[in-house]
């Protein structure tokens, strides 16, 4: 039996032509070519190990939440994917990227990446006390950190846009990610990140 390709990401999408156009995010994207989308959490327990985790395996994480995450786009959501139902959120990416691949006539590996960087604030806000005072500061979000943001935001705005309507959840992720890879201000992403950096830049 021959072997697949390690390149080809689902045996259809080749990684080596994928590109992180920014040098900060560049060392926390992993786009290291391999067989499996599943390391069963051998990293969970190491510092810094979520950088070492595939990229679409990261985006398959995101989908997995389980019950209310708060509201997102007028209405609570509750994830459907979570609870071990990793299976299902795959084929929802597979299926997804298969629709990007005809909408964005593109690689959807590459939309993806696209999609992270322009989701990713640059800056956000923490609480620091000052003699009993608790005041809000702006300050720089790490790469890690950044990718994390970027990718909660994109899998709450998959699941929001298919929440109780007729649209499927393969659709809305794929025109989340398409929508945000343009920086297109209809992404729930680019809302959130925009929201994120315009509370900071008050707070500086």
């Amino acid at each position: 039996m021959e072997k697949p390709d390690v390149n080809m990401i689902f045996g259809e999408y080749d990684i080596k032509s994928v590109k992180v156009e920014d040098p900060s995010l560049s060392n926390y994207l992993d786009l290291t070519p391999r067989y499996s989308y599943h390391t069963h959490g051998k990293h969970s327990g190491r510092q810094f190990g979520k950088q070492k985790v595939f990229i679409v395996e990261r985006l398959v994480n995101a989908l997995m939440r389980s019950g209310s995450k708060g509201k997102v786009g007028g209405h609570f959501v509750r994830g459907r994917y979570g609870c071990g139902k990793k299976a299902s959120a795959e084929k929802i990416i597979k299926e997804a990227f298969e629709i990007i691949e005809k909408k964005a006539k593109s690689n959807p590996i590459q939309i993806l990446v696209n999609a992270i960087e322009n989701a990713a604030p640059r800056e956000e806000t923490t609480r620091v006390k000052f003699g009993g005072l608790t005041r809000h500061i702006a300050v720089d979000v790490a790469p890690q950190r950044r990718i994390d943001l970027a990718l909660r935001s994109i899998g709450l705005a998959a699941l929001s846009r298919s929440f109780r309507t007729k649209k499927r959840a393969a659709e809305a992720l794929a025109d989340e990610l398409i929508a945000a890879a343009n920086n297109d201000p209809s992404s729930m992403a680019i809302t959130k990140r925009i929201e994120i950096e315009r509370v900071a830049k008050g707070a500086r």
